[in-house]
């Protein structure tokens, strides 16, 4: 089964959302779960993903600008709009509440709030961008997703992977399809992996230091 084309892509991604789905049962102080899940995962990217974790680029300049205007584009509504994310669209029993996964004492720890940014910034686009765009929108144009190369546009795979890209934001699902629909746009344009895991890279680097500017914590789900 470890051999299956699939896992170097898919398996990341699902330590990751094993790691989401614990979390409530954590045993560990805030500082040493961080430590220990960037340790994890980093640890499975390398073992399992490193032979087809392409990181070369085709536009570096243009894909910062990108990842820059994709972060633009999550907190805009929010800022526009007073009230917005607790509309019932966004805030319910089906998206869930907008509220920091980190407990508040956490936050006060810089350990924390270090190992919080770069997973986000540097493991998160990796796991992310293996499974959506480098498996799944492939795999949903032809299930062989070996014979699909990477960045080939599909109009059912385009759409049905930013809708799921979408559903795993919670109650960010709008940004979140709009955010799924525009790395899925730089995949085809670049046709790289790497230039994707730059520009969402740089997203949510962005998005860590505006949360720790601001303290709207809520943004780290």
């Amino acid at each position: 089964m470890l051999r299956h084309p699939a896992v170097p892509y898919v398996l990341p991604f699902a330590v990751f959302l094993l790691f989401l789905a614990l979390q409530p049962y954590n045993p560990l102080p805030g500082p040493v779960e961080q430590v220990v899940r960037v340790a994890i995962l980093t640890a499975v990217i390398w073992y399992f993903s490193r032979s087809v974790l392409d990181l070369r680029l085709a536009s570096p300049l243009t894909t910062v600008a990108f990842g820059i205007a994709v972060f633009i584009l999550w907190i805009l509504p929010d800022i526009l709009f007073t009230g917005y994310r607790g509309h019932w669209l966004f805030t319910n029993s089906i998206f869930g509440a907008v509220s920091s996964s980190i407990p508040s004492e956490d936050l006060r720890s810089p350990l924390v709030l270090l190992f919080r940014t770069l997973r986000a910034a540097l493991l998160v686009p990796i796991i992310e961008e293996l499974f959506w765009r480098g498996w799944l929108m492939r795999w949903l144009d032809n299930p062989d997703f070996e014979k699909v190369p990477f960045g080939r546009y599909a109009h059912q795979a385009f759409w049905i992977s930013a809708a799921l890209f979408a559903s795993e934001h919670g109650p960010y699902w709008d940004v979140g399809l709009l955010a799924g629909a525009a790395y899925n746009f730089w995949a085809i344009r670049t046709k790289r992996l790497g230039d994707c895991v730059l520009a969402h890279g740089v997203t949510n680097l962005c998005l860590s230091v505006y949360t720790i500017a601001t303290g709207k914590w809520e943004y780290w789900m």
